[in-house]
């Protein structure tokens, strides 16, 4: 089990990992909050439809002069350089485990990139008031241990967050859990927001 990472930390993910790191995975996971009180047979049945929720993953790539130069997420799900490959959507956040992965080959990411951020974003419009449980973590893909956690409390009327970002620093990756909420169904609308953390 991996270190357990506050809002704004940074940490050493090959300190955390204790070697060098080729490859992580950088992985996303919700659950879609459970609906109370009602109960009855659409209770009982899962209807009224307010038990999901289709939040997407996305990495955005920024270079030195912290400009966007790329983005993986569900519609584009490897960099045009190769080095970041999305494992596709999941579009209701059900069962164990991560929700969506971002698979980050560190060795492979252009010198030129200094940071990759890691937004998660309701597709749906729903705000985060439907989402529980939301946390995002890195896995050393070798080995698969999990280096760091970061579990947020993402509740609130929201649409967006943005929950990490892995950036190059001394010559070494770090991780800084961010944690700020965004509005936005897409990464367009979230830019603005995710400059200041850079």
């Amino acid at each position: 089990m991996g270190i357990s990472l506050q809002k704004g930390q940074k940490i050493s993910l090959s300190k955390e990992a204790g070697s060098a790191l080729s490859k992580v995975v950088m992985g996303l996971g919700w659950d879609a909050k459970k609906s109370s009180g009602g109960g009855g047979l659409l209770g009982m049945f899962g209807g009224g439809g307010g038990d999901s929720i289709d939040l997407d993953a996305s990495c955005i790539l920024f270079d030195e002069q912290n400009k966007a130069v790329d983005t993986v997420y569900f519609g584009h799900l490897k960099s045009k350089d190769g080095s970041i490959v999305h494992t596709g959507d999941n579009r209701t956040g059900e069962g164990d485990g991560d929700d969506e992965q971002i698979i980050v080959d560190l060795d492979k990411v252009p010198a030129s990139i200094k940071s990759l951020v890691f937004t998660v974003s309701s597709y749906t419009g729903q705000t985060f008031n439907s989402v529980e449980n939301a946390y995002c973590r890195i896995v050393d893909n070798a080995s698969k241990q999990e280096i760091a956690r970061y579990t947020l409390s993402a509740q609130g009327s929201h649409t967006a967050q943005i929950m990490a970002k892995i950036y190059r620093h001394n010559g070494e990756w770090k991780m800084h859990a961010i944690g700020e909420n965004g509005t936005g169904r897409t990464i367009d609308n979230l830019l603005p927001q995710i400059i200041p953390h850079l």
